[in-house]
């Protein structure tokens, strides 16, 4: 049995006014926020999308249908500790997470401690485990036109026997 295994994960969701802009759990301020099912974190979804992805267990979709109103604004925060606790159940545990949210506005940079140290604290790592970095897409493309945010996010599992 291999002793760790890596996943990746992607997200994006369109921006727009009238919702919150949450990232990593963090509520950041600014005129637009992400359209979702649940809070629409596109980060916290990446990671998640990672962590199953490394156990081959499918893709939140599958633990949180957008079709089932249970989840409806739902904080990806507590949808997180559910996928850590799937991991966990099957031995085990994160070694490190590498992210990178992509986006024209607002900056970033000032949340990007307080969101590792919230991703931190529900997966019970230490910060520095939690890898966040920002970019734009240089005006590219729909995360270019701000038209959403989207991030990716690897990470590597290590078994815990």
């Amino acid at each position: 049995m291999t002793n760790i295994r890596i996943g990746n994960g992607y997200d994006i969701h369109r921006l727009v006014s009238d919702r919150a802009l949450i990232l990593g759990g963090v509520k950041i301020p600014h005129e637009l926020g992400l359209l979702g099912h649940s809070d629409a974190d596109v980060l916290t979804h990446a990671i998640m999308d990672a962590m199953l992805g490394a156990l081959s267990l499918g893709d939140i979709g599958h633990y949180f249908p957008p079709t089932d109103p249970k989840w409806a604004g739902a904080d990806s925060l507590e949808l997180l500790n559910q996928v850590h606790q799937l991991i966990r159940d099957r031995s085990w545990q994160i070694g490190n997470i590498d992210s990178v949210v992509v986006a024209e506005r607002p900056k970033l940079k000032p949340h990007i401690e307080t969101m590792r140290d919230k991703l931190a604290a529900v997966l019970e790592l230490q910060p520095n485990q939690v890898g966040i970095k920002a970019t734009t897409n240089e005006k590219l493309g729909p995360v270019g036109r701000e038209e959403g945010i989207c991030a990716y996010a690897v990470v590597l599992l290590v078994n815990a026997n």
